[in-house]
């Protein structure tokens, strides 16, 4: 069962910039799917393929609870970057995004 109470403070890169609180379950399913999404090696993936990415990998109830998809998958991305999950992968103009652990 979803525990509507438990937070994760989802921090950004952006210095300044305060983060946000969202549901556990819904950041748990999120990076769940960006994990799934994101290769480990090689290019990675480019930034503006990765929402419908996540959006496909979620269950369909998640999908539906969760609000907007691609606001919770900025946001997880976001603070994966922070903490060292997701790197950008450098030298190019167009973001890409590939795991780094």
């Amino acid at each position: 069962m979803r525990d509507p109470e438990t937070k994760v403070l989802c921090q950004t890169p952006t210095p300044g910039k305060a983060g946000t609180n969202i549901p556990e379950w819904k950041y748990l399913a999120v990076r769940r799917a960006i994990l799934k999404a994101v290769p480990r090696r090689g290019e990675g993936i480019a930034f503006r393929d990765l929402s419908a990415l996540v959006s496909k990998m979620l269950r369909p109830e998640d999908r539906r609870l969760l609000g907007s998809v691609t606001w919770h998958t900025v946001t997880v991305k976001l603070h994966l970057e922070v903490l060292g999950e997701l790197e950008r992968v450098p030298g190019v103009t167009l973001q890409r995004l590939r795991r780094a652990k």
